[in-house]
């Protein structure tokens, strides 16, 4: 009885009336083509464009939100900047852990923005975690779960450290302390310029519950920027596709990955995650909600406890469920109703030249700049609507160098779905992170194009061969959109 009274008190909370919200985030920022929306080349999102460019760039409601619409978005705002915490806390809503990685959506992507390696080798992983599976596929064709693990690690747990983490009872253990140790190489450019590339190391301490096993395959994957993320769930299929079946008459193989949708109960083209192995922003929500922090729905149930882990099992949950569909359908809208931030110095010759040199050493191949939205119900105004993400949401093989030697789905070791550029130029400010690829090791552009491999390694080799000044307005022009 207590913990459902919590719970509805909790979403009461969550609930409150913004009435003077819709005034106040017109003030903070406007549709960057001006108010007919006419677009002046600055438009990275249509009407879901916006002129910010501080540390809340990547925060901002679409000004196209309708009032009711606003006041969901900020509930969604609310859910994931809450802190959960153990039911003996009352520090934060109950329903975290018993394993977790964080406490709070916001933890690892910061301002909305993404994440970040640890900063010295004796920091745990944060807005980095650890996926686990062993030889064969789930009943879906997924990665396989480790038996004693699961499917990630989860380095973090209520171990009565402090009052978020406390427990009466004995406390639960986290599976392991998880850290990383880089090695480096140096890459010299056709001008003899040097650049020196890292890569990580994963250290594992402290496992709890037994060795791993030979077969055991990991993949270090860090938070990714949310930014106009919902344009990516209302791109029609048959468009990704088309550019599938364009890019092979280009020598090119990019492709879709076909992965379970546990929302619908069926198989679905994969949109999201490092290797498209999420077809929906609801499912990527709860997915992370209970693989992240511990926190259970009603489309993921069981906590994070494989039988090994008796201590966590048997603690009891914070609630049932301890988000509930409301919250998740908060999350949701307030992922589709993002805006974008404007492109900058699209006048600058510089930027323009390195527009040209984008497109002319083929990245523009797989970082298609021009995407348009179908029809989509859930959110009538993203409808229609072009964008330029530079993506195409397909896999695509990225080489040796790059393979992480884990499938998931369809997705093989060495693929990888093209990332998003758009609001690179940002990140530093929005989130003081510029880490890119899908484990951190590259620091800016330049180390994230000089690691490409597979189909990118001609891209690759091109940019080698530029100028200094050549490379230099490249990645002005990545910084600019």
């Amino acid at each position: 009885m207590i913990i459902g009274m919590q719970k509805h008190e909790s979403s009461r909370r969550s609930l409150r009336p913004f009435f003077l919200l819709p005034a106040l985030l017109l003030a903070a920022g406007g549709l960057a083509g001006g108010e007919e929306g006419a677009d002046d080349g600055t438009l990275s999102a249509g009407t879901f464009t916006v002129r910010r460019f501080d540390r809340q760039a990547f925060s901002e409601p679409a000004p196209v939100l309708t009032h009711k619409q606003r006041h969901m978005f900020m509930v969604g705002r609310s859910v994931f900047n809450r802190q959960w915490a153990a039911i003996t806390s009352l520090n934060g809503d109950w329903g975290l852990g018993p394993t977790f990685v964080a406490d709070r959506c916001s933890a690892c992507h910061v301002n909305t923005g993404r994440g970040s390696p640890p900063q010295s080798s004796d920091e745990q992983l944060l807005s980095m975690l650890v996926r686990l599976s062993i030889p064969g596929t789930d009943e879906h064709g997924g990665p396989k779960p480790h038996p004693n693990y699961g499917d990630q690690f989860q380095n973090r747990a209520m171990d009565g450290s402090n009052a978020d983490r406390a427990y009466v009872g004995t406390p639960v253990p986290n599976e392991a302390d998880l850290f990383l140790d880089w090695e480096e190489s140096t890459v010299a450019f056709a001008d003899g310029e040097t650049v020196t590339l890292r890569k990580p190391k994963l250290r594992i301490e402290n496992l709890k519950f037994g060795e791993l096993g030979s077969g055991t395959m990991m993949s270090l994957r860090m938070a990714q920027p949310l930014v106009g993320i919902g344009f990516l769930d209302a791109v029609p299929e048959q468009t990704l596709l088309a550019i599938a079946q364009e890019q092979r008459a280009r020598n090119f193989n990019g492709r879709p990955n076909r992965v379970w949708d546990a929302v619908n109960k069926r198989t679905a083209l994969g949109r999201y995650g490092w290797k498209a192995n999420v077809p929906s922003l609801k499912q990527q929500i709860a997915a992370a909600a209970i693989g992240d922090m511990g926190v259970n729905s009603n489309l993921y149930p069981e906590q994070n406890c494989p039988p090994v882990q008796t201590v966590c099992a048997k603690m009891l949950p914070g609630n049932y469920p301890e988000i509930i569909d409301h919250e998740i359908d908060a999350l949701e809208l307030w992922l589709q109703g993002l805006a974008v931030p404007a492109r900058r110095d699209v006048g600058d010759p510089e930027v323009r030249r390195g527009a040209a040199l984008f497109s002319s050493a083929q990245c523009a191949v797989c970082h298609v700049p021009d995407l348009k939205t179908g029809e989509f119900p859930k959110l009538p105004q993203l409808s229609g609507q072009v964008f330029h993400a530079y993506t195409d949401l397909l896999l695509h093989d990225m080489g040796d160098d790059l393979s992480d030697g884990r499938p998931d789905f369809e997705a093989g070791p060495r693929d990888w779905r093209t990332p998003a550029l758009w609001g690179l130029g940002l990140s530093q400010t929005v989130s003081g992170s510029t880490a890119m690829l899908h484990d951190g090791r590259a620091r800016n552009v330049t180390e994230a194009i000089l690691w490409h491999g597979g189909e990118a390694a001609g891209a690759r080799e091109v940019f080698r061969a530029m100028t200094r000044e050549e490379r230099q307005a490249l990645v002005k022009f990545l910084g600019a959109i």
